[in-house]
């Protein structure tokens, strides 16, 4: 019994993904099923009360209508992103939970929500620098700045804590300028929220097109690109953290 468990122990510290596959998938398809299924919740009939009000500037293109699954998203975008940010914040508390748990971090997971509340008003500055309108659609531009708070700074914030100190600022430096991962939880870190911010920006350039359609109401494609490419970065993770482990034996650590 003894020599069996002490291999299992060392994969543990050593940071091999035995449990990758596993709940990377789960995280992956639970985040799609909240962005795609959360904000229809007020078709249900005992959630009816949260059905937002039909926002006019909205209800443009009836000579081309789109698809009725498209109707709950695209009726109110604030409303939208608030659905998909109450269900990303709880399942990225689990997923935060998780990745403390094989990284063997401290500190209790209110820091790092604090964490993300602060570095989402930076956020908010960026956005805005790379073209969000800055005196109309306030609320929509300050909620898709919060979902990319939650899926790019809560991740990291729950594996190196806040970055106050000399050398919790080193590592997320070394991860997010350096890109410089260790182990397969700060690979996955590190692609997810590149993923997530490669897709926002990407998810900006249909709302250029001049098609005067529904789903092309800020932020809505950002939010849904910054979504798919957090899916496809972390799917990418998984995949090179395998190729480590199959072409070396064990997980690099520089």
């Amino acid at each position: 019994m003894g020599k069996k468990s002490k291999p299992q122990n060392a994969a543990v510290e050593s940071g091999r993904p035995e449990f990758f596959p596993l709940i990377v998938g789960a995280h992956a398809t639970l985040l799609g099923f909240t962005t795609l299924f959360l904000p229809r919740t007020s078709e249900m009939p005992f959630f009816e009360f949260l059905k937002p009000t039909v926002d006019e500037i909205r209800l443009t293109s009836r000579d081309r209508p789109q698809h009725s699954f498209l109707d709950a998203l695209t009726l109110s975008p604030t409303a939208t992103l608030a659905w998909i940010c109450i269900g990303a914040v709880v399942l990225q508390s689990w997923w935060g939970g998780w990745l403390r748990a094989r990284s063997k971090s401290e500190g209790p997971l209110g820091h790092a929500w604090l964490t993300t509340a602060a570095f989402s008003a930076l956020l908010y500055i960026i956005v805005v620098l790379f073209g969000a309108p800055l005196l109309t659609h306030i609320s929509q531009t300050a909620l898709l700045t919060v979902l990319l708070a939650i899926l790019v700074i809560f991740p990291p914030a729950c594996i190196f804590g806040a970055p106050l100190e000399a050398e919790v600022a080193a590592a997320w430096v070394r991860v997010f300028t350096e890109f410089s991962p260790r182990t397969p939880v700060e690979r996955a870190v590190l692609y997810s929220a590149v993923g997530t911010l490669v897709g926002a920006w990407m998810g900006a350039i249909p709302i250029a097109l001049d098609w005067d359609r529904p789903w092309q109401a800020w932020p809505l494609t950002p939010a849904f690109g910054a979504i798919l490419g957090h899916i496809l970065a972390s799917i990418g993770a998984l995949i090179a953290n395998g190729t480590d482990l199959s072409s070396t034996g064990k997980v690099k650590t520089s």
